[in-house]
């Protein structure tokens, strides 16, 4: 979001442009455009003709290198030129930079500079933005905080900055993208391999799963197995028993009702059949037992 605000913020600029023909109104478009609050990239504004003409320029040039500066350059470069600038040819020095241009090249060097933690103590961030003290360089990183450059904590008991995140507002200097390359690259790579030990991970994972869902599945078929024939054995023990004690209580209970007298009302052919070929006539019984009675009734009398 930022970064489109940014852009948004030149467009004018660049609109601008088609009609600075001269030197002069060139270099006057680049001091207003790096004196605005909310523009901090400068790529397109820069390699636009009109404002790289300003090289043919002896006396604007130096506009060209400002406008470099605030591209991609920092607060030390421009108060300590490049030993390559000093051996070019007799250049006027840089112009003089305004309120809101100092406050800009300070906020667009805290931002490259906050990209090592190394350079995030008060001491070093102080002379690296050319501050007075650590009430001055606080005012500049909530300014930039402010700006959307940066979120960060200010830790003023350790004397640092903790920066949490960057925006993506600052442009590439030339000859900088071979030397992201290789940071990527190997970034690359390392995800690669990374992905491939989570998948041999996560296979691992799924076949260990499925050979426990077999063993358990085993487990529990033999289990109910066992269950099934515990249960079926003393059911059948039962029946058998249950069925020889009948066979065998059976004859008794029936010969003890008829010496008792209570089967005399079966029918005597079902009697037989229940009883077998052997058992006694019902009527001989009665006969025996009515001579048994006369014989009694007789030694009575005597």
């Amino acid at each position: 979001m930022e970064q489109t605000k940014a852009l948004n913020a030149l467009e004018p600029f660049l609109a601008l442009t088609k009609s600075a023909t001269s030197p002069r109104a060139a270099a006057d478009l680049v001091t207003r455009a790096t004196s605005h609050p909310n523009t901090f990239l400068f790529t397109e504004l820069l390699y636009t003709p009109q404002i790289q003409s300003l090289a043919q320029s002896p006396e604007f040039a130096p506009h060209l290198a400002l406008l470099q500066l605030f591209s991609y350059g920092t607060y030390a470069d421009y108060h300590q030129p490049s030993q390559q600038q000093q051996q070019q040819q007799q250049q006027p020095p840089l112009p003089p930079l305004n309120d809101a241009q100092t406050q800009k090249l300070r906020q667009l060097t805290l931002l490259t500079l906050a990209r090592d933690r190394a350079n995030l103590t008060y001491p070093r961030l102080q002379s690296a933005l050319g501050l007075p003290d650590s009430r001055a360089l606080e005012s500049l990183v909530t300014s930039a905080i402010y700006a959307g450059l940066l979120t960060a904590t200010l830790d003023p008991a350790r004397q640092c900055v903790q920066v949490n995140a960057l925006a993506p507002l600052r442009d590439l200097r030339p000859g900088a993208v071979p030397d992201l390359v290789a940071p990527l690259r190997t970034w690359s790579d390392r995800c690669t391999t990374t992905l491939g030990d989570i998948e041999a991970q996560a296979a691992d994972i799924r076949a260990n799963a499925a050979r426990r869902h077999r063993e358990s599945a085993a487990r529990d078929a033999k289990l109910a197995q066992l269950v099934n024939e515990v249960k079926g054995l003393p059911s059948a023990q039962d029946g058998a028993s249950a069925g020889e004690r009948s066979r065998r209580a059976g004859p008794r209970t029936t010969l003890y009702s008829l010496r008792g007298g209570r089967g005399r009302t079966l029918n005597k052919r079902a009697s037989n059949l229940m009883e077998g070929p052997d058992a006694p006539d019902e009527e001989a019984m009665d006969v025996d037992q009515e001579e048994e009675e006369q014989k009694r009734a007789s030694r009575r009398k005597l």
